[in-house]
């Protein structure tokens, strides 16, 4: 992978070596300025543009950022694509939440994506001669479960579906229940966008996410639950620098 110098970009204001090789990567810019808060060390703000948030700072010792990217595959596209080929990030940790379409998946379970069906084109727009199948890094995902074991957490880890709807057909009953018959876990909308770009720019990409609801029950969360107590996976993602 060839990192290109035109730094800063139209999306990020970092100058050259403000990220970390490492990045924690939440929807939610909040959730990035609560993570660098609460568990990072000599804290530096690299980006405020857009209002999407990021920082770098050390963890445990180790050098690891995190940033907001805005909700969807055409968001996380940019930010991830730009991360990647400009800053030379090797290691980009999605941290976000999803809604369980499995009976054995309980709100606030974990659960690692190692692949990501999707509804979204951002794979197809790739070019390829067939069907690309966004996956994880497996060092990662091993690694994750591995500290998931540690910490005693309930986890699961399986295939997800990146959904282009948050409202819609694509979200309703008879949609979903295909979906869970093929041993799908959950329901994010991210993923399947992250994993094709660390894929094409030669870096490793891993989801953790946190069940926020359940599709088939539900139970749901508060938005400033999602926000600032979804720290088990939080805990998770940032031992992976």
């Amino acid at each position: 992978m060839s990192v290109k110098n035109n730094v800063p970009t139209p999306h990020i204001e970092a100058g050259p070596g403000e990220i970390a090789g490492t990045i924690l990567l939440p929807g939610d810019p909040l959730r990035a300025k609560f993570i660098a808060g609460e568990y990072l060390s000599d804290v530096h703000q690299f980006n405020s543009v857009r209002n999407m948030l990021g920082f770098t700072g050390t963890y445990e010792g180790k050098r690891i950022s995190v940033m907001g990217t805005g909700m969807g595959c055409p968001s996380i596209g940019i930010y991830s694509y730009e991360l990647i080929h400009f800053y030379g990030v090797k290691n980009l940790i999605r941290v976000g939440t999803a809604g369980s379409i499995s009976p054995e998946v309980k709100v606030r379970d974990l659960v690692f994506g190692m692949g990501a069906c999707t509804t979204s084109n951002f794979p197809a727009l790739m070019d390829l001669p067939g069907v690309f199948a966004p996956v994880c890094s497996f060092d990662l995902l091993r690694r994750g479960v591995d500290k998931a074991e540690q910490l005693g957490l309930r986890y699961a880890v399986g295939n997800i579906l990146t959904s282009d709807m948050f409202y819609g057909p694509a979200e309703g009953p008879e949609a979903t229940q295909k979906w869970a018959s093929m041993g799908v876990l959950a329901i994010e909308m991210e993923a399947a966008a992250l994993y094709t770009n660390a894929a094409f720019g030669g870096a490793n990409a891993l989801t953790v996410l946190t069940v926020s609801d359940h599709l088939l029950t539900g139970e749901t969360t508060s938005s400033e639950e999602r926000r600032s107590s979804f720290t088990d996976m939080m805990k998770v993602a940032l031992s992976l620098a």
